[in-house]
C-alpha cells in the first residue's frame, strides 16, 4: 500500500516514522524540510514530496496539520489534493480540527468516491514515537476496519468512535479538560508561592493528594523549574479550547470553567507566551 503522509510535525512526525520504521513506503510533505529530514532518517521506505500533488496516486493519505484551516487548504477545493485523488483511495486526518470542519472534509471525499476517517490523538509527541498514542477514530466501521493492520504500527489502541463528530469531540473534550486542569495547578502554585511554600515541594506533596493529576506530574515539575520550553505549545492550546468552546456553544451547552481558562490562554498569547509551552499560562496568573 502506498502512503502519503502532509504534516510530519511534532504529532505527524513520529507516526509518519512509525510507518517507515515498519517498512512501509511512505511519501512524505512538510513545509518544513528539516521536519521532513527527520522523519526520512527513520529508514530506507520514506522519501521526500516535492510538493502536495505528488501524494495524488497514494492508496492512503494522511494529514496532521496545526489548522483546521491547514486542512482545508490541503484537501479542499478545485486544486485540492481530494480533487486528484483517485476514487477508492482513503484520507485519514489526523488533525485536532471541529466536527464542523471533519464532516465537510468527509462530504467532499465521499463525493469523490474517496474514503475518510477522522483520527484524533489521545497523547503527546513522546507517546507517539513508541506507538502508544491511543487513537479515536470516527467514520465509516468498514474503512476502520480495512486498516487493522495500520492502526498498530501508527498507536495503539484504536478505538472506533463512530461517527466522525464523536473522534473530534473526544479530542477536544480531552485538551479542554487537561489545558483548564494546567490552568488551576498554575493558579495553586501562585496560591501556595504566597504562602511561602517552595514550587518544587508543593507539588510534591499536591502528588500525594486528590490534587494530582496527568498535568502535575507533567508540567507540574517544569513550572517549578521555571521549564518553559515548547512541547505542546501555548497558542496550540489556546487553539484546542477555543475550538472546543465553540463547539460546545453550538451544542447550547454554558461551559463556564472552561470558557475561564480559554480567557486566561488567550491572556497569555497576547503577552507574548505563545511559542512557550502550554505551561506559560502560569506567567499570566494573578498578574
Amino acid at each position: 500500500m502506498s502512503i502519503g503522509f502532509v504534516g510530519v510535525g511534532l504529532m505527524g512526525g513520529p507516526l509518519a516514522r512509525n510507518l517507515i520504521r515498519a517498512g512501509k513506503e511512505v511519501l512524505v510533505f512538510d513545509l518544513s524540510e528539516s521536519a521532513v529530514t527527520q522523519t526520512l532518517d527513520a529508514g530506507t521506505s520514506g522519501k521526500a514530496a516535492a510538493g502536495v500533488d505528488d501524494l495524488a496516486g497514494c492508496e492512503l493519505v494522511f494529514t496532521s496539520l496545526p489548522m483546521p484551516d491547514h486542512v482545508e487548504g490541503v484537501m479542499l477545493g478545485e486544486g485540492g489534493l481530494l480533487s486528484k485523488m483517485q476514487a477508492g483511495t482513503v484520507h485519514v486526518e489526523l488533525s485536532t480540527i471541529d466536527p464542523q470542519t471533519s464532516v465537510k472534509l468527509q462530504t467532499a471525499a465521499k463525493e469523490k468516491g474517496i474514503g475518510f476517517l477522522q483520527c484524533t490523538l489521545g497523547k503527546t509527541p513522546a507517546h507517539a514515537e513508541k506507538a502508544e498514542e491511543p487513537m479515536f477514530v470516527g467514520g465509516d466501521k468498514g474503512l476502520f476496519d480495512k486498516l487493522q493492520d495500520i492502526w498498530p504500527i501508527i498507536g495503539q489502541p484504536a478505538y472506533y468512535m463512530g461517527g466522525v463528530e464523536a473522534s473530534c469531540a473526544v479530542k477536544l473534550i480531552s485538551n479542554m479538560v487537561g489545558m483548564a486542569n494546567l490552568a488551576v495547578m498554575a493558579e495553586g502554585i501562585r496560591a501556595g508561592e504566597k504562602a511561602g511554600i517552595d514550587r518544587k515541594m508543593l507539588i510534591e506533596l499536591l502528588q500525594d493528594t486528590g490534587a494530582r493529576s496527568f498535568q502535575m506530574d507533567v508540567r507540574g515539575p517544569w513550572i517549578a523549574a521555571d521549564d518553559f520550553k515548547n512541547r505542546f505549545g501555548l497558542d496550540l492550546a489556546l487553539k484546542d479550547v477555543r475550538l472546543g468552546c465553540e463547539m460546545a456553544r453550538a451544542w447550547g451547552l454554558d461551559l463556564k470553567a472552561m470558557e475561564a481558562a480559554l480567557e486566561l490562554y488567550k491572556k497569555a498569547s497576547a503577552e507574548g507566551f505563545g511559542k512557550e509551552d502550554c505551561n506559560a499560562v502560569y506567567k499570566v496568573i494573578g498578574s
